[in-house]
């Protein structure tokens, strides 16, 4: 699933890729609001990405089903 953050004052997003379903996103969004603060997002390949919660001024969950590309059989 991609996910797009928009950063407040900053002319572009930032864009994650992660295995994380959009009620997970959402949970960790929630617990950063009531916690210290600071989203912390792993992408598919194993890296941590830490974002204060104050900073954030979107947040654009894609979809978690990949289109099929090209013309091969499904």
């Amino acid at each position: 699933m991609e996910i797009k953050i928009g950063i407040k004052h900053a002319p572009r997003e930032v864009s994650i890729e992660t295995d994380e379903t959009a009620e997970q996103i959402e949970s960790l969004v929630r617990e950063a609001f009531t916690g210290d603060g600071l989203l912390a997002l792993l992408d598919t390949k194993g890296r941590k990405v830490l974002i204060p919660i104050a900073g954030i001024a979107y947040l654009d969950l894609g979809s978690e089903h990949v289109r099929p590309v090209g013309f091969g059989a499904v």
